[in-house]
């Protein structure tokens, strides 16, 4: 998920029929309650906890469903996606 601020509309459509998405929820993107522990010193000192990423699992379910919707798409639209965008300084996305 991306806030709206971050994102430019287009009139291009994408046609989704294809792709199965009921697996997909809000618990979907939900983080993993960790459980806090009081600091103290042996924490301070210890080695930096070993980050988790995405579970095979969800890189899995991502990739079926992104093959299912890249499959409908056009050469055109493909190259559309892949560009880099960005905008700098006094730049206005619809000028």
């Amino acid at each position: 998920r991306v806030n709206q601020r971050f994102c430019i509309t287009t009139s291009t459509k994408v046609d989704v029929q294809g792709a199965e998405y009921n697996s997909v929820t809000d618990a979907y993107f939900a983080r993993e309650a960790k459980k806090k522990s009081k600091k103290d010193e042996s924490g301070f000192f210890a080695a930096e906890a070993e980050k988790s990423g995405m579970s095979e699992e969800k890189k899995a379910g991502q990739k079926k469903m992104d093959n299912s919707l890249v499959n409908g798409l056009d050469a055109d639209t493909k190259a559309y996606l892949k560009a880099r965008f960005s905008l700098s300084a006094n730049m206005y996305p619809h000028e």
